[in-house]
């Protein structure tokens, strides 16, 4: 994705750390030598479980825009199972990208025109140690392989760096097995 700046939209639940995945890698991103990180978090009247979302903005260049993301040119989902309650790919652009924490394959969304990624991150965060439901680490490692923006080894030392006195290790471990297991799909259309 070679623009200005790239902005992306997280979606979740509260209590996921949809807000916390995008802070990790906001601070990734400007360690990598993006000047401009713009993180907009979106608090309100959301509970546990409720569906909320975050933006972040990156750019290689400093970013005096702080508007909201309307038009992202990706989202990461936190759970699939927001795909019924929520148009989470409202304002997409055209050739957008889809990063989806789901069991199905990638091949079995459909996201015409988009370019859908899909890692199962609730199965790789238990197989890295994790408890059943902790996927903001593991969603992170399905970004960096569909996005390409930041790389693994960065993202994974700002996840340490983050969940220190948090099982650190097993918060990284989740990220590259998830990372290794993301199949990409695009779709014609739209």
């Amino acid at each position: 994705m070679k623009k200005d700046i790239i902005e992306i939209r997280w979606h979740g639940r509260g209590g996921q750390g949809a807000i916390t995945a995008a802070k990790i890698v906001a601070n990734a991103a400007f360690v990598s030598g993006y000047k401009g990180v713009v993180m907009a978090p979106t608090f309100g009247t959301e509970r546990r479980g409720a569906p909320v979302f975050t933006s972040l903005k990156i750019s290689k260049e400093k970013i005096y825009d702080l508007s909201p993301i309307t038009t992202p040119d990706m989202v990461v989902v936190l759970d699939h199972t927001l795909l019924d309650e929520v148009n989470v790919v409202a304002g997409l652009k055209e050739k957008g990208l889809v990063v989806l924490n789901a069991p199905r394959s990638a091949a079995e969304y459909r996201f015409d025109g988009m370019t859908v990624a899909v890692s199962d991150v609730t199965k790789h965060a238990v197989q890295a140690g994790l408890p059943p439901g902790i996927v903001n680490s593991g969603i992170i490692g399905a970004f960096s392989k569909a996005s390409g923006l930041v790389d693994i080894d960065v993202l994974v030392k700002a996840i340490e760096e983050e969940f220190i006195g948090k099982k650190p290790e097993k918060n990284a471990k989740a990220a590259r097995i998830a990372y290794e297991n993301t199949e990409i799909a695009e779709r014609e259309g739209r």
